[in-house]
């Protein structure tokens, strides 16, 4: 049992350390982004479920491949939080609790917003592109998969797990949340499945870019005249004896 905690404790023990401050003092309220991005989703299944509702809600926050990319891109915001009506709506609403919660709490509302929707972008747009290569490549969709709509909050919830599993060192965690992935597009091979993979594709390109730009305005700052080694404060170079 020793090993088996001690793993835990690697794997997880940073995001549990990050998270456990905040819930204990606040709970709930220290995810205010999250509770609200529930509220959304179930009101969203409710009003979408109705007669009069399901063609609104299409209106305002269904994308898919078809659409004129504009229009798709005006609504991709929204499509974050319709959840697919042959799913459990529960599930929907207990993963984004959880997820957007966890990465809430750990990341900020505006990093977790903007990771969820570089996540649900990238799907939106390999969509397009996959229905445009065709079934006969690797990476395309058939021709009715452009009337499927995207796959809503779980594409979010699958790049948020991949960027808190990585930043928080749970690297087991966030390689086989990719691996599951890619045994679903494998088994189902239908578009969310892929649509999953294009959106954990998308965060790991903006945390290589964000990466990337951390590690340059690091050197740049070193390069600055006044952090050259040995000079002052000031910035002055050092007086000769």
């Amino acid at each position: 049992m020793k090993p088996l905690a001690r793993w835990a404790r690697a794997e997880w023990g940073l995001l549990y350390a990050t998270v456990r401050g905040p819930l204990v003092k606040r709970r709930l309220r220290a995810a205010p982004m999250t509770v609200a991005a529930v509220c959304l989703t179930a009101l969203l299944q409710f009003v979408q479920n109705q007669s009069w509702g399901y063609r609104f809600v299409q209106d305002i926050g269904g994308v898919r491949a078809e659409d004129p990319l504009g229009l798709a891109l005006l609504r991709t915001p929204l499509s974050l939080f319709v959840p697919a009506l042959d799913l459990p709506v529960w599930g929907a609403l207990a993963q984004i609790l959880v997820v957007f919660g966890i990465a809430e709490m750990c990341l900020g509302w505006w990093r977790t917003l903007t990771v969820a929707y570089v996540a649900t972008l990238a799907g939106t747009l390999y969509a397009r592109a996959g229905v445009a290569l065709g079934p006969h490549s690797p990476l395309g969709l058939a021709a009715s998969d452009a009337r499927v709509v995207d796959t809503g909050p779980s594409a979010a919830v699958v790049g948020l797990a991949v960027c808190l599993g990585w930043r928080y060192g749970a690297y087991v965690t966030a390689g086989a949340v990719a691996a599951a992935m890619v045994v679903e597009a494998v088994l189902k091979d239908n578009l969310a499945g892929k649509e999953h993979l294009a959106a954990i594709a998308g965060v790991v390109v903006l945390y290589a870019a964000v990466a990337v730009g951390r590690r340059l305005r690091s050197r740049w700052r070193q390069r600055r005249p006044g952090n050259r080694a040995g000079s002052g404060r000031s910035g002055l170079p050092p007086i000769q004896s």
